[in-house]
């Protein structure tokens, strides 16, 4: 694509690869990377539990490595002797519940459960149903409650910690704030059928909107290399990204969006923990 000079903005994925606009000047992320979740777990854990033992699960793939590099990152110096354990899964695994098994022998308390989709489940419903019941962390990609964490159990999923920028609109008190009460509105026309747990439509809607702004931004210049100018000269806030969150671009940086809100799961909501830099 990128030798074919297409423009490809706000791609669904959040790998410090595609922030990378010498060898991809055509390619543009749009959420804080893995590398950002993983150091920003790490520092909360340094800030709230400086006497953590910590355990990591992670896929051996690309996106995995990047979440651990960026616990690393996060722990600094403390990151031998904090993690106590680190183990990986293969994406063709049928399950990871030897996986768990050993963490939860390995006597951390604070878990680190860098899994994403029916791993993250599979994690969870394991960890609980073998009675270890530690912090236990969560990536962004792995927070639908629809799509993850009613298959692994609410209550099994109670406590968890991840991470959000989008403003919360499960609350009745929730449609005071116009942005949101225009998405719901949006999502009650134009997708009826799909459940309003699921975070990806607000992902979805997000990236919508900054394309709405690229092309706006371009005037009648419409044409590719406009396109892509215009996507790397940003600096607007979005409606349903939470206050303080604010999208930024330039010719050498592609990852608009680099803050994020910690977030707990109640059992029930996603409720906000803290917000983070």
């Amino acid at each position: 694509m990128n030798e074919k000079k297409v423009p490809q903005l706000f791609i669904q994925t959040s790998s410090a690869a595609f922030d990378d606009p010498t060898h991809f000047p055509w390619t543009m992320g749009f959420y804080a990377t893995y590398r950002t979740e993983g150091f920003s777990y790490a520092r909360y854990i340094l800030e709230n539990r400086p006497e953590a033992k910590i355990a990591v699960l992670y896929a051996n793939d690309d996106a995995g490595k990047e979440y651990l590099a960026g616990v690393h990152d996060g722990l600094g110096a403390k990151a031998s002797t904090l993690i106590v354990k680190e183990l990986s899964y293969q994406v063709s695994d049928a399950k990871i519940d030897p996986q768990i098994g050993t963490l939860k022998n390995s006597g951390a308390n604070v878990f680190l459960n860098l899994s994403v989709g029916m791993f993250a489940s599979q994690a969870i419903r394991a960890a609980y149903d073998l009675d270890w019941h530690p912090l236990q962390f969560i990536p962004n990609a792995s927070l639908s409650i629809t799509s993850f964490l009613d298959p692994a159990g609410l209550e099994k999923a109670s406590g968890i910690i991840s991470n959000a920028r989008s403003k919360g609109w499960s609350h009745p008190q929730a449609r005071s704030d116009p942005a949101v009460r225009e998405f719901l509105e949006w999502m009650s026309r134009y997708n009826p059928q799909a459940s309003l747990r699921d975070q990806n439509n607000v992902s979805g809607y997000e990236r919508a909107q900054a394309v709405v702004e690229v092309l706006k931004k371009c005037g009648d210049d419409l044409t590719r290399a406009n396109v892509m100018k215009q996507a790397a000269s940003l600096d607007l806030e979005l409606g349903m990204l939470r206050p303080g969150i604010r999208i930024r671009t330039s010719p050498t940086d592609y990852q608009p969006i680099k803050q994020l809100f910690l977030i707990r799961f109640n059992g029930k909501e996603w409720v906000l923990l803290t917000r983070l830099p």
